[in-house]
C-alpha cells in the first residue's frame, strides 16, 4: 500500500537513519530499504543519499517529503471520519509521561479509558521531563505529559493539572517535631534528590536556589520511588509531589514539614508535536482527560 510505503519513507527521512526508522516502525531494516526502493522505481527519482552514518533528502525526495506529510495527514483524517462513521473508536496511542504522572495518575485514567473504548492499543513510556520531551518531539510518542512546562518550539503546551509539592521528612527527623519549619532550618540539610532532567530536580533546585538554601550533602535517584523509600529509610529529606507519597504521609512512614509562607505548586503540562496528526483514538483521549473534572487538581 502507497501509504506505507510513504510513511516509511517519512520516518526514515526524519530519522536520518534506516535502523532507526525501522525500530520506530517494527520492520526490519531490509524491509525498510525496499518500501524506499519501491517508491524510487515508481517515481523513477533517487529519493535518499545513503552513507554508513545517515541518509540525506535529494532535491526529489524534499519534493516528496513535503507532500509525503501532507498526504499522511489526510489519510489519517479520512481514517477518523470513516471511524467516525462507524461509531467505532480504534487504532493505537504510544503515550510518555514523566514519572509522577506515569506512575501514579495516568494507570487509573488510561483503566477508565480502556474500560470504554477496549479496542484501542494503549502504551507507556515512562521517563524523565527531559527524555520524554525529546521522544515527542522526534515523534517517537503521539503524546507526551510532563512536569512543568517547555519553551522547545516544535511542542504545543497545553495545561493539564496542578500539582502541590511536599518537603517530607524521614518521621524520627528533628524537623519533624515542628508543627510549622522556618524556611532557614532546612539549610544544611542532607537532602534527597531526583537526577538532572527530572521536573521535580529542576523544581527543587530553582526552590532552594532561590530561598538561598544550600545542603550539607545530597544523595541523588532516577526515579520518584527511590527518592521517597530513601526518605522513609532515613536518609534526608526531600521534596516531592503529594500524589507520591500521601499513603506514607496517612500511615506516619514520612512526614510532611510545613513551611512558613511557602506554598508549592507547579503544572503538569500535556505536550504534543505541532505537525503531528490526532488519529481518532487519540483525539478522544485528550477530549476525555481534559474534560474529567476528578483530574483538574491534586486533592
Amino acid at each position: 500500500m502507497i501509504v506505507d510505503a510513504l510513511r516509511v519513507f517519512v520516518t526514515v527521512a526524519e530519522q536520518r537513519h534506516f535502523s532507526k526508522a525501522g525500530e520506530l516502525l517494527n520492520l526490519s531494516q531490509p524491509g525498510v530499504s525496499l518500501h524506499i526502493r519501491n517508491l524510487e522505481n515508481e517515481l523513477g527519482a533517487k529519493l535518499l543519499h545513503r552513507s554508513p552514518k545517515q541518509v540525506r533528502l535529494t532535491e526529489a525526495g524534499d519534493i516528496l517529503y513535503k507532500h509525503a506529510k501532507q498526504i499522511l495527514a489526510h489519510y489519517q483524517e479520512a481514517s477518523q471520519e470513516i471511524q467516525m462513521l462507524q461509531n467505532e473508536v480504534t487504532g493505537s496511542i504510544h503515550i510518555g509521561a514523566s514519572f509522577t504522572i506515569g506512575e501514579y495518575i495516568l494507570p487509573g485514567k488510561l483503566a477508565e479509558f480502556a474500560g470504554q473504548f477496549p479496542q484501542v492499543n494503549l502504551q507507556v513510556t515512562i521517563g524523565n521531563t527531559e527524555e520524554i520531551i525529546t521522544a515527542v518531539r522526534s515523534n517517537q510518542l503521539d503524546i507526551g505529559f510532563i512536569e512543568g512546562e517547555t519553551q522547545d518550539a516544535e511542542l504545543s503546551v497545553i495545561p493539564y493539572m496542578k500539582d502541590e509539592l511536599l518537603i517530607v521528612a524521614p518521621s524520627n527527623h528533628p524537623l519533624s517535631e515542628n508543627i510549622v519549619v522556618e524556611q532557614e532550618l532546612l539549610q544544611n540539610q542532607i537532602w534527597v534528590l531526583r537526577e538532572h532532567g527530572s521536573g521535580t530536580r529542576a523544581y527543587s533546585d530553582h526552590f532552594m536556589q532561590e530561598a538561598g538554601i544550600s545542603s550539607k550533602r545530597a544523595y541523588v535517584f532516577n526515579s520518584s520511588q527511590g527518592v521517597k523509600e530513601a526518605v522513609a529509610a532515613g536518609l534526608g529529606i526531600a521534596m516531592l509531589s503529594r500524589w507520591i507519597v500521601r499513603k506514607e504521609l496517612a500511615s506516619g512512614e514520612i512526614h510532611e514539614l510545613r513551611i512558613r509562607h511557602s506554598h508549592l505548586e507547579r503544572d503538569f503540562s500535556m505536550i504534543r508535536h505541532k505537525e503531528s496528526s490526532s488519529s481518532m483514538a487519540l483525539t478522544v483521549f485528550i477530549q476525555k482527560l481534559l474534560t474529567q473534572p476528578s483530574i483538574a487538581r491534586n486533592k
